[in-house]
C-alpha cells in the first residue's frame, strides 16, 4: 500500500508547429491510437486540435493559458480601465450636482416664503 502524495501528472506544452503536423498526419493516419502512441499525446487531443484547425485555421492552434497581449491590446485594455474609472467620477458628481440642485430649491423656497409679510425670515426648523 502506498502512502506518499499521488503523483501528479506533467502538464505538456506542444507547439503549433506540432499541432500541424499532427494534425496532417491524423488526416492521413488509418489507426488514430496507434499515431497517438506513437507521438505521445492522447487520442482525445488529436480530435480536439483537427476540429480546431478546421474551425479556426492554424491560429485556432495555439497554446493554452494566458494569451500575451500585444502592444495595442494592452493599450486599449489601460483605456478601457481609464474610460471605466473615469465613468465612475462622472456618476459621483452627477449625485453630488442632485444634491446641490435639491439643497438650492430648498433654500430657494424658504427665501420666497420669507418675503410675504408676517412669515419668517429663517429657514424651516430641522426635524431632529
Amino acid at each position: 500500500m502506498k502512502t506518499g502524495k499521488p503523483r501528479q501528472q506533467e502538464r505538456r506544452q506542444f507547439s503549433r508547429e506540432f499541432k500541424l503536423m499532427a494534425i496532417a498526419r491524423f488526416e492521413a493516419a488509418g489507426n488514430v491510437a496507434a499515431l497517438a502512441d506513437e507521438l505521445g499525446v492522447r487520442r482525445e487531443h488529436l480530435y480536439k486540435w483537427a476540429k480546431a484547425y478546421t474551425a479556426g485555421g492554424a491560429e485556432a492552434l495555439r497554446n493554452s493559458g494566458r494569451p500575451r497581449p500585444v502592444p495595442q491590446a494592452a493599450e486599449a485594455m489601460s483605456a478601457e480601465r481609464r474610460i471605466a474609472e473615469l465613468e465612475r467620477e462622472l456618476g459621483k458628481k452627477e449625485i453630488e450636482l442632485r444634491f446641490f440642485k435639491g439643497a438650492l430649491q430648498r433654500i430657494e423656497a424658504s427665501r420666497q416664503a420669507s418675503g410675504l409679510p408676517g412669515a419668517t425670515a429663517s429657514s424651516p426648523r430641522s426635524k431632529r
